[in-house]
């Protein structure tokens, strides 16, 4: 088969690579019919995730098909149209079991693997462990659009940011960053009830398309005023009581800081390479909370119901269309997404 196979920082090839092969008991193979490009994919591409090593397939978001079972495996069949999570889960581990699957011990402590500890879903093929408690089946009627984004970007904005920022009914909640994973977080905030939702980005398109998406207001990161202006948004000029940090670099987590309010919550969602420093010095009086974390994706049976309903347009975020043998191109866009007003890109079988 072909897949996007990773060679080193800045180095990567669509090439031929051996097929998948059923492991173990529990494992399936799925024909990858539609999958993705991540940012965090881009972090790795900067050799910020030494773990990856050269050789790996990239990939950790898509939708298959079903081709083969292991002989575990009784609840899913060939044939079956599953959602492929960036997160499996053993099912069986002390951390599985309160639902912290984002920890799964049993492949290398995280749940994370799929392009990071074993093969990605940026292929042909893939082999995928541990099926029965990792997968979901598409339900009949959704387009692979609608559910791609279940994989890994909407939970993570979700529950990264809205829920571990314990956002309430009414809470006015910051954004900073307004690509792929602040616009899910966009999205999702009315679901925690929200009342008011701030874009803060440099990019004026990236933030009109966060209007689009649930934002009731922006602010443009690059005005010396920003801070102030967003602190006059919240009800009292306080500060918001949801600052969520979906970038990855220092100033944005330091924004997030500067524009929370006391007793308030950071939620930090973005990937950092680069160290960032905390004032815990000024910050412990200030009785606001910092949360940061991998994605458990707990959340995707609720929010794909939420996408059957139609109550969550997932599909909106598609917004470039490649074929396999385009991944090269489709990287070198994504990785200028901000020029080409993408948020996502959609990456099917040839």
């Amino acid at each position: 088969m072909k897949a996007l196979v990773y060679h080193g920082p800045g180095n990567k090839a669509w090439e031929e690579v051996p097929d998948p092969e059923i492991l173990e008991p529990t494992d399936v193979i799925c024909k990858i019919d539609t999958t993705t490009i991540c940012g965090t994919d881009l972090h790795i591409l900067k050799g910020d995730v030494p773990a990856v090593t050269d050789g790996r397939i990239l990939g950790h978001e898509a939708v298959g098909t079903i081709t083969e079972v292991g002989e575990a495996v009784t609840e899913l069949k060939v044939g079956d149209r599953v959602i492929i999570p960036a997160v499996t889960s053993c099912g069986k581990c002390s951390f599985c079991k309160v639902g912290h699957y984002s920890h799964c011990q049993t492949v290398g402590g995280i749940g994370w693997i799929f392009g990071h500890l074993i093969d990605g879903t940026q292929a042909e093929f893939c082999r995928v462990p541990y099926a029965e408690t990792s997968l979901y089946k598409v339900p009949e009627g959704l387009s692979d659009e609608e559910v791609l984004f279940l994989t890994d970007a909407l939970p993570t904005g979700f529950e990264i940011g809205v829920l571990n920022g314990r956002t309430k009914p009414g809470d006015t909640v910051a954004v900073v960053g307004a690509g792929a994973v602040g616009l899910s977080a966009v999205m999702t905030a009315s679901l925690a009830g929200a009342g008011r939702v701030i874009t803060v980005d440099m990019d004026e398109n990236r933030m009109n398309t966060a209007l689009e998406f649930g934002a009731t207001d922006k602010v443009n990161a690059g005005d010396p005023d920003a801070v102030e202006k967003i602190r006059a948004l919240s009800h009292d000029g306080m500060g918001v009581d949801v600052a969520i940090e979906a970038v990855g670099i220092p100033q944005t987590f330091k924004t997030c800081l500067d524009i929370v309010r006391p007793h308030g919550n950071v939620a930090n969602v973005g990937v950092h390479g680069k160290p960032v420093d905390l004032p815990i010095e000024d910050l412990w009086i200030t009785n606001i909370n910092i949360s940061m974390g991998l994605i458990d994706g707990y959340s995707i049976d609720s929010l794909l119901r939420m996408v059957a309903s139609g109550k969550l347009p997932a599909k909106k975020m598609a917004t470039h269309y490649f074929k396999m043998s385009e991944f090269m191109e489709a990287y070198d866009l994504f990785a200028n997404a901000a020029e080409h007003n993408a948020v996502k890109v959609v990456i099917s079988a040839d």
